[in-house]
C-alpha cells in the first residue's frame, strides 16, 4: 500500500476525515488549499444527510476552508433525486431529518407532513434532535405501507468528544418496530458514487476515495472501480482494516500524512 501512481481526482468524506465534529482533522484545511493550488478535482461525497451544501460551505468556512457550495454531493440530494425518479411531484412524505434532507425533498416538490397521515414515504436523514414522537409517526407511517427509505446506513457519528449514534441508529430502531427493510441511497450504494463521478467529470481508475468509513466508504468505492484512501484516525480506525477482503490502495492516519506523501510525489 501507498506505492500507487497519485490520484488524478478525489471523492472526499467529511465526517472523521475533514473534522470530528466542530474540530478540524489534522492537516484538513492544508489539504484542502493543496487541492486548490494545483488545480485538483475534488468533491465532498458525505452521507451525513443534516445540511444543505450551502450549510456545509459555512461550516468548512467557520473552520477555515473557503470552498464553494457545489462542491458538495450528499446522501440527502442523491436520496431527493432518488425519489424524484420514482414518485411524482406532490407525493406526501413523512421525513425525518432537519435542513439538509428536507431542503432537498422540497426542491424536487414532495410535500412534507406533520404526521404520518397520508404518506405515501418515509425518508430518514440524520437528526440529532430525533424524538419519540418523530419515531412512532414514522412507525406508523410504514407499517400502514408506506415506503421506508434510509439516506444513510452508518450507524455511528465520530465527533470530538467520542461516537455519537448516527443515522443507522434510528433506522435500526424503526426496523426493529416495523420490520421492514429499508432501501438505502448514500454510500455505499454504487449510483451514489457514479453521480458525483459524474458531477467531478473524471473516470473511477483516477479518481481516490477518501474516507474513515470501512464499510460504506472504502467497501463502496472498490465496487466501482475507483481508488480507496483509508484514514485510520476516524470511525472505523485501524481494526478496520481486518474487515476487508481486498485492502485499500493507500492507508494513513490523516489528510496531514497523506499530504505529505502527495508533496513527496510532486513533479
Amino acid at each position: 500500500m501507498n506505492d500507487k501512481p497519485v490520484p488524478a481526482a478525489y471523492l472526499i468524506d467529511m465526517d472523521g476525515v475533514i473534522y470530528l465534529g466542530n474540530k478540524l482533522q489534522p492537516g484538513a484545511a492544508e489539504f484542502v488549499d493543496y487541492l486548490k493550488r494545483k488545480e485538483i478535482p475534488f468533491l465532498f461525497l458525505t452521507n451525513n444527510a443534516s445540511l444543505t451544501p450551502e450549510g456545509y460551505r459555512r461550516k468548512l468556512e467557520k473552520l477555515g476552508i473557503d470552498v464553494s457550495a457545489d462542491r458538495f454531493y450528499t446522501s440527502a440530494m442523491a436520496t431527493a433525486e432518488y425519489m424524484s425518479e420514482n414518485w411524482p411531484a406532490g407525493t406526501p412524505v413523512y421525513a425525518i431529518g432537519i435542513d439538509g434532507i428536507r431542503e432537498a425533498l422540497r426542491a424536487k416538490g414532495f410535500r412534507l407532513l406533520k404526521s404520518h397521515k397520508g404518506a405515501k414515504v418515509v425518508v430518514v436523514g440524520f437528526d440529532p434532535k430525533i424524538t419519540y414522537a418523530r419515531l412512532r409517526e414514522a412507525t406508523l407511517a410504514i407499517s400502514n405501507g408506506a415506503v421506508f427509505i434510509g439516506t444513510n446506513p452508518d450507524v455511528s457519528l465520530p465527533t470530538e468528544h467520542g461516537i455519537y449514534p448516527g443515522n443507522g441508529a434510528i433506522i435500526a430502531a424503526l426496523k426493529a418496530a416495523t420490520g421492514v427493510e429499508p432501501i438505502i441511497i448514500g454510500k455505499p450504494s454504487p449510483t451514489t458514487f457514479l453521480e458525483a463521478l459524474k458531477r467531478l467529470g473524471t473516470s473511477p481508475g483516477e479518481t481516490a476515495m477518501i474516507g474513515d468509513r470501512i464499510e460504506t466508504d472504502i467497501v463502496g468505492a472498490q465496487k466501482v472501480g475507483l481508488l480507496t484512501v483509508f484514514l485510520t484516525s476516524g470511525a472505523s480506525g485501524e481494526e478496520g482494516l481486518k474487515r476487508l477482503t481486498t485492502p485499500p490502495d493507500f492507508v494513513f492516519r490523516h489528510l496531514e500524512e497523506f499530504l505529505q506523501w502527495l508533496k513527496s510525489h510532486d513533479d
